[in-house]
């Protein structure tokens, strides 16, 4: 491990973060992905949560469109995204030519104080949305860390896996 990971590491745990419940990985074909980490990781399912907005970057919010599947590893959540249209993390994240791991995600109460708490680290907010006054979610970055950060707001007896009913 370097010291900039155990910097990283030291620094999460002094904020008092959850432990991480999810590992999200940017894919560029989710059937391709599911049948590759369906032996680690599945059974995975397809979750497909409708037309969205978010803001990036500080715009104003605009439409994307991802493909999910869900699969887990014990208490943890495996989360594989498929870029599809949109200004995303995940289209940036593709165009640089990479796949794989990209985001921690964190289930907290308090969007607004944990963002301002990971501002002090270093992390910016750059992908957000308040979904509903329940359910919210921000991805955080850094320079110079690939890894992002994403804050969930959510019910806690809810399943962020599944569409919310209209």
């Amino acid at each position: 491990m370097s010291m900039v990971d155990s910097q990283t590491r030291q620094e999460l745990a002094h904020l008092g973060l959850p432990q991480p419940d999810q590992i999200g990985f940017v894919v560029r074909d989710i059937d391709e992905a599911i049948a590759l980490y369906d032996p680690m990781f599945g059974p995975f399912g397809k979750t497909d949560f409708g037309p969205q907005m978010a803001s990036y970057r500080g715009a104003p919010p605009s439409p994307y469109k991802l493909h999910f599947a869900f699969g887990r590893i014990g208490d943890l959540e495996i989360e594989l995204i498929e870029w599809v249209s949109g200004d995303t993390p995940h289209r940036d994240f593709i165009e640089r030519g990479r796949d794989g791991m990209h985001h921690l995600r964190f289930r907290i109460d308090d969007l607004d104080a944990w963002a301002a708490k990971l501002k002090t680290i270093g992390y910016e907010v750059v992908w957000q949305e308040n979904i509903t006054p329940e359910i919210g979610f921000a991805y955080c970055e850094r320079p110079g860390d690939p890894l992002l950060i994403e804050l969930l707001k959510y019910p806690a007896k809810g399943d962020p896996t599944a569409p919310l009913a209209d």
